[in-house]
């Protein structure tokens, strides 16, 4: 890695940063995947307004709670049931990761090299790079994404059997556009949560690095990350659950283990239906979740990609001395 607290589109050649993205997209996935089924599970569950402890029209298991989901899982769908859609989310966070550290570095230098009347501030290019890169990421993988959200939803009666069985079914019966029910939301969501992200950290990480406290094995990045992670999912939660109220509509919608997910047609009314009917708990149902699932994933996720890019710089220049 660089010396000093060097901000991430000074680290690396484009390859490199391919490289680290990806890794560190797959380690932090399958970190965080059961956390990540149980945050699902908790968004697509409908609580009545006037009662929010109490769930609709239930046609399914009653989740309460991040352990009290952990454990109904443990024990309907033993433990292989916290890592439902592990494959396609590998896949996606591969990718995404790849995709995302990549269009970060190239549009901080773009924005870098602006002639002076047109330069922002660096804290306003960190933004603007990161939602761009939010934004390419999560259009790229998106498919990806859907799918992984209607294999987390699934009980133990299995709508999808396999990867190739999903695509082919949404095909078939959803025709193209199926692959990106939700799409909106979740672009609407990431833009301003990847450019909070990336400008929060980029600030934080000298901080973190100057810590008085000792931190082992370099976790100033970690810590920067766990920070920034919360500060900006906080902020966008509300639109995370629209996106993923939107993906599992279709013809399928009944059989998920909730079966009383209601028809949403698009971002603002699914919105301002769940806003009416479920309130504001409605729209941060399983935001603690969430944080215990974002927070941890993000240290990981720049953590590794520190590590990683640290460790490929190394190599680079230990060949050019030999």
């Amino acid at each position: 890695m660089s010396e000093g607290v060097a901000q991430l589109k000074d680290e690396g050649s484009q390859r490199q940063v391919v490289v680290a993205g990806a890794v560190a997209g797959l380690v932090s996935r399958f970190v965080i995947a059961p956390l990540d089924v149980i945050k699902i599970r908790l968004q697509l569950q409908i609580h009545s307004l006037s009662d929010p402890f109490s769930v609709r029209n239930v046609q399914g298991p009653i989740y309460k709670g991040t352990l009290g989901t952990l454990k109904h899982i443990l024990r309907e769908e033993g433990l292989t049931g916290l890592w439902k859609g592990n494959i396609p989310a590998e896949l996606m966070y591969l990718m995404y990761g790849s995709a995302q550290f990549s269009a970060y570095t190239y549009m901080s230098h773009w924005l870098e090299a602006m002639p002076p009347p047109y330069q922002l501030p660096s804290s306003v290019t960190n933004f603007v790079s990161g939602a761009t890169a939010g934004a390419a990421a999560t259009t790229a993988t998106y498919p990806l994404d859907l799918l992984r959200t209607r294999f987390a939803a699934q009980g133990t009666d299995r709508i999808y059997t396999s990867i190739v069985a999903s695509v082919k079914h949404i095909a078939e019966h959803e025709g193209p556009t199926g692959f990106f029910r939700g799409l909106g939301a979740g672009v609407s969501q990431i833009v301003p949560y990847m450019g909070l992200f990336f400008a929060s950290y980029e600030s934080l990480k000298p901080i973190t690095a100057a810590s008085p406290i000792p931190l082992p094995l370099g976790s100033s990045d970690a810590v920067a990350g766990v920070i920034a992670s919360v500060l900006s999912k906080t902020a966008v939660y509300p639109l995370d659950t629209t996106r993923k109220r939107l993906q599992v509509q279709g013809p399928m919608r009944e059989r998920y283990v909730h079966r009383n997910i209601p028809t949403y047609t698009g971002v603002v009314s699914t919105l301002a239906h769940i806003g009416k009917n479920e309130g504001r708990r409605g729209l941060y149902r399983g935001l603690t979740v969430s944080l215990l699932k974002a927070a941890p994933a993000s240290a990981v996720t720049m953590w590794t990609y520190e590590r990683t890019m640290g460790l490929m710089l190394a190599l680079d220049e230990k060949h050019k001395n030999d």
